[in-house]
């Protein structure tokens, strides 16, 4: 891949997991985080082409490959400053407990949940707390190939609860396969979870370091609080003109 500023190319390669509604072939720009970064490499007369894999080659080719300057997109733990050279957030996530209302409410709190199996996504970080308690075996978890999985895995009672981002649980539910019954048995708990940053991981070597500065030096430039905020709302507007599922 040519380093920054060389002028043998102007395209940039990301790897990436499709995560809709924040980094998706099947979205216009290729999802929120997508259109936030290819406006970010715009500003730097480059165009961003996006790669899709599951989640453990994406960060496999992401952080080893040559073909790619990294992957997204990434939340931020200890463990990945080892990995990563992270940007400027691309993007801000919410986690929520999703249940089904018809079994009630599994608890007000991660300790609520201990005797409980709760579904998550291998190679997902879900915060500090909850890993830890996972580690130390105060939670039981079931680690599941993607989120669609677990939350289908939800409603046959396989999980009592899923951790889940709740944009990504809506634009699952409004999809096509889900119909409008199962979305009206799925509640949320929204208070155990604190919102999250999602980012670019920029390989760590010299070439990842010098496009992280030249990247969140351009994002000033960029009023990306309102980018998000329209993407959002453009994109529930499309949802919701959707022929419903019955």
């Amino acid at each position: 891949m040519a380093a920054p500023g060389a002028a043998s190319s102007r395209i940039v390669r990301f790897a990436a997991e499709d995560w809709p509604p924040f980094i998706s072939r099947s979205l216009p720009a290729d999802g929120m985080s997508g259109a936030m970064v290819s406006a970010v490499f715009e500003r730097l007369g480059y165009t961003v082409k996006y790669d899709y894999f599951p989640w453990k080659r994406a960060m496999q080719f992401g952080l080893a490959s040559s073909r790619y300057a990294g992957f997204l997109a990434v939340w931020r733990t200890p463990e990945r400053e080892k990995l990563c050279h992270f940007s400027v957030p691309v993007g801000n996530t919410q986690g929520v407990l999703a249940y089904l209302k018809e079994d009630g409410v599994p608890g007000a709190s991660l300790a609520d949940l201990g005797k409980l199996r709760i579904g998550t996504v291998a190679g997902y970080s879900n915060g500090e707390q909850f890993d830890g308690m996972v580690a130390r075996g105060e939670l039981k978890t079931e680690e599941g190939l993607n989120d669609a999985t677990n939350l289908k895995k939800l409603f046959i009672k396989r999980y009592r609860v899923i951790v889940i981002e709740r944009h990504v649980l809506q634009h699952l539910l409004m999809g096509r396969n889900f119909s409008k019954a199962e979305r009206e048995r799925i509640a949320v708990i929204d208070t155990v979870f604190k919102e999250r940053p999602v980012h670019v991981c920029f390989q760590r070597d010299a070439g990842g370091a010098a496009w992280q500065k030249r990247f969140n030096e351009a994002a000033r430039d960029i009023d990306t609080a309102r980018l998000e905020r329209d993407y959002w709302k453009r994109l529930d507007q499309s949802l919701a003109t959707a022929p419903a599922t019955p």
